[in-house]
């Protein structure tokens, strides 16, 4: 059944109008308004700041989409995520820096994108040997066997051989002009930004309508009840599995994103507090929406620079301050996750819901 509430009168016909992207002129007119803000409105009228500020916005939403759907849709927990990413990430640079790519190819400006579609495409392998507990095993031991995925993948391999590759030592960087696609340089923060503005448009896609087909019922129905589903006839492995890869993938797009954003690859990038974020912004968006990692994304990042800004006016008066902020963040970060669950468990994405359906029947929204 759709989550949408139509105006008095207005009534789906069928199960294709009940599961459209456009089920009103107004919905349609307000997602248009969205993406002329995200394509136009911020390149055009916010500084290179708040562009960078959207930026991680992006990526902390795309990592999160990931865990959204193991966690949020087929019921899987999750809190090795950050090593996907890294996966991504290095297997992106390593394409780029290490292959023996044809000039053609190169000066066509192909290079890049082709390392993203591999580096998704490892990251989902990766992920599925991780997934392959959840056949067995789920709740408190599965998340067990994911954080085995984050020390193994980031503690161990990367840290310890990969970045040891060519005598580099902890860190990795491209030379200026190799990331473009095809003949766009992404040298700077708005192509950056754009970079990150596609990306997630894409990926937003690609997830809704997968939750909308049967692989989407089918992990909706393991979430629910995963004896129940496997007496429906389905194949609750082979969807786990696929859960597993499709967030992997997710992530490792989100990595190959990453190396276009930082001037140095590093495993301190993946730490396996990036994990436990990304599972507090699904927590204070919303379980189970795909708005809510979207909007989980702006409030954690957007409350984080805003406390940067407070910090940085009283480290006149208190020095030691700027050395703690790390801290300070940390415990932010716990405070809302505390607050969310006491007083909003449903997340961001519920009072939008709220919000938008209080309009949607307006005046008569009783």
């Amino acid at each position: 059944m759709s989550s949408v509430w139509l105006p008095c009168g207005d009534y789906h016909q069928d199960y294709a109008e009940d599961q459209g992207w456009w089920q009103t002129r107004f919905i349609k007119g307000k997602m248009i308004l969205l993406l002329l803000a995200v394509f136009v409105g911020i390149p055009l009228f916010a500084g290179e700041y708040w562009m960078s500020v959207g930026t991680m916005v992006g990526y902390t939403a795309m990592g999160a989409l990931g865990v959204q759907l193991l966690i949020g849709y087929s019921g899987l927990l999750t809190l090795g995520h950050a090593a996907f990413i890294a996966v991504g990430a290095y297997t992106s640079t390593m394409l780029i820096l290490q292959f023996p790519w044809p000039q053609s190819l190169l000066d066509s400006g192909l290079a890049y994108p082709i390392s993203i579609v591999v580096a998704g495409i490892v990251a989902g392998l990766w992920s599925v040997l991780f997934g392959l507990p959840s056949v067995k095993v789920k709740g408190f031991y599965l998340i067990l066997t994911t954080m085995a995925a984050q020390f193994i993948t980031v503690d161990f391999i990367l840290t310890q051989y990969i970045s040891q590759i060519g005598g580099r030592g902890q860190a990795f960087s491209l030379p200026p002009g190799t990331i473009k696609i095809g003949p766009w340089v992404v040298d700077n923060e708005r192509s950056v930004y754009y970079l990150m503005a596609i990306l997630l448009t894409l990926m937003v896609i690609v997830l809704a309508n997968l939750l909308r087909s049967k692989p989407g019922r089918a992990w909706v129905a393991i979430r629910d009840n995963d004896i129940a589903a496997e007496t429906l006839g389905i194949n609750i492995v082979w969807y786990k599995l696929l859960a597993f890869f499709v967030a992997g993938f997710m992530a490792g797009i989100a990595g190959a994103f990453w190396v276009c954003n930082t001037a140095a690859l590093s495993p301190e990038h993946f730490q396996w507090f990036l994990s436990l974020w990304l599972v507090g912004v699904i927590l204070i968006g919303g379980v189970g929406s795909i708005q809510g990692a979207i909007f989980g994304s702006i409030f954690m990042v957007v409350v984080m620079e805003l406390l940067q800004m407070v910090a940085l006016p009283v480290a006149e008066y208190f020095p030691s301050i700027l050395m703690d902020f790390a801290y300070i963040k940390d415990m932010a970060f716990g405070l809302a996750i505390c607050a969310f669950l006491i007083y909003e468990p449903n997340g961001l994405a519920y009072r939008w819901w709220q919000a938008k359906n209080y309009f949607n029947l307006w005046p008569f929204s009783y």
